[in-house]
């Protein structure tokens, strides 16, 4: 999603009241760099509402087959190490890890969930997602796609790995950090 960064002198905002700002402004989506920048994402057009629906509607089946963890959609709030606040486009967390937490269902999650996908829409930088990629895997995200649908790329983002580039893949295996999940692409470049 494209988000605009208020260009005012810091905010200081403790969690609490970035919540609190975020609850009582519901049709906005905020998040908050490591900085403490405020962004404000923009709404997507409706293909690309389509297209981050199917991913998350693939990866909600296949948590909803294996029990495995949770899965999320772009609405959820997840709080990094570094203190950045996040909502990435489909997000998904192993169940000891949440359990081990036991975090208050009410909050943002205050974690870096075990996998991540951000998907570009049509006014998104790409270097902004890039950096944003490498943010959740610097805070400990194992696995993160990039999903470029109008250039027909995907990049790779791993823990320990240069990030791996794919032109037009019809699959992307979730690997050993979604034991038995494939998404499927083939959708998402039938309709660019």
């Amino acid at each position: 999603m494209d988000s605009i960064t208020l260009d005012v002198h810091p905010i200081e905002l403790t969690d609490e009241q970035f919540f609190k700002l975020c609850q009582a402004n519901r049709d906005l989506r905020f998040e908050r760099s490591a900085a403490g920048e405020l962004l404000i994402m923009a709404p997507t057009g409706w293909k690309t509402g389509n297209w981050s629906g199917r991913i998350t509607q693939q990866l909600f089946n296949w948590g909803d087959s294996n029990n495995l963890g949770i899965a999320f959609d772009s609405s959820t709030g997840v709080k990094l190490p570094n203190g950045a606040d996040r909502s990435p486009d489909a997000s998904w967390v192993r169940r000891e890890k949440l359990e081990a937490l036991n975090p208050d269902p009410t909050k943002f999650l205050p974690l870096a969930p075990d996998f991540v996908v951000e998907l570009r829409s049509t006014t998104d930088k790409l270097k902004t997602l890039q950096s944003k990629m490498q943010e959740y895997i610097d805070n400990g995200v194992r696995l993160g796609w990039l999903i470029d649908p109008k250039n027909r790329r995907v990049e790779i983002y791993r823990s320990g790995q240069d990030v791996e580039i794919f032109e037009s893949p019809i699959t992307l295996s979730g690997e050993d950090v979604l034991p038995g999940f494939v998404l499927s692409l083939a959708l998402l470049w039938d309709s660019v």
